[in-house]
């Protein structure tokens, strides 16, 4: 809880940093890192902006970034708590211009995420969770102070269009076969693609019911998010029906998983039945 209004003032600090590359015509530079995905100066700035911040707000925890050099990301075993995070999550949002981008901040603790954080920085957002104490929304005003509310996540609606959150860039096999059986199984399903750790975002606030995720992605990518469903009352499952844990495999790839608004829902657990071992 000491750590929010710290943890806001950072990532104000580095969405500015990202912002002042998204604005200036012809700033934004990309390159491609080993796995062919995109990096920006925007990801780079933010990186060192968010590394020096955390190492200055708490000595004793190590910080994993998507940006860490591959030697430093070799210590990480060695750590029970940590800071994992993604300085720029959704740099091809970034790249496109669509805005759809945000800041992930995750407290790992013994592999699971115990604060979690998501910034997005053109809205002046940030979306908050300490799983079993709150979960929130804070806003930035022209005065520069933050406001909050709290948030939650929502029920399913028996006569309503099930809402499920998608990655705007993936449409694989798994996921349509995942949409086939939901229509069979609710009736009425609304699709919603949004690039980044949004989705987490509109899923903790009442704005989603499911956020299947069937493609790549890594930790950081991951953890902050599950650190706010959980706080709001959601839980994201690998598809072994269990949390998702961190900082276990040899890789930073995080399995695949499902996220549910309404985990208690009889349709989740006929799902989950059906679909997870």
């Amino acid at each position: 809880m000491h750590l929010v209004p710290s943890l806001l003032s950072l990532c104000q600090e580095a969405g500015q940093a990202i912002c002042r590359h998204y604005y200036a015509p012809g700033d934004v530079e990309v390159k491609s890192k080993k796995d062919d995905s995109p990096l920006t100066r925007a990801d780079l700035d933010s990186h060192v902006i968010l590394r020096d911040g955390l190492k200055a707000l708490s000595e004793d925890w190590p910080v994993l970034s998507e940006e860490s050099s591959s030697e430093h990301k070799a210590l990480r075993h060695a750590w029970s708590r940590f800071w994992m995070v993604d300085p720029l999550d959704g740099t091809k949002e970034f790249v496109a211009g669509n805005g759809e981008f945000t800041i992930n901040i995750a407290l790992i603790d013994e592999h699971r995420p115990v604060l979690g954080l998501l910034y997005l920085p053109l809205e002046h957002l940030a979306y908050v969770g300490l799983p079993g104490h709150f979960a929130r929304r804070y806003a930035l005003d022209n005065e520069g102070s933050w406001s909050y509310q709290s948030i939650a996540t929502q029920p399913l609606q028996p006569d309503s269009a099930l809402s499920v959150l998608v990655s705007r860039r993936h449409r694989d096999a798994k996921l349509r076969s995942c949409l086939d059986w939901l229509k069979t199984h609710w009736g009425e399903v609304e699709r919603r693609n949004s690039g980044s750790a949004l989705k987490f975002c509109r899923l903790a606030e009442g704005s989603g019911d499911f956020y299947p995720r069937f493609s790549p992605c890594c930790e950081w990518d991951v953890a902050a998010g599950q650190a706010i469903v959980e706080a709001a009352g959601g839980v994201i499952l690998g598809l072994d029906g269990q949390p998702l844990r961190y900082n276990c495999r040899p890789s930073l790839l995080s399995p695949h998983f499902l996220t549910i608004a309404e985990p208690d829902n009889a349709l989740w657990q006929r799902y989950l039945a059906d679909h997870c071992k």
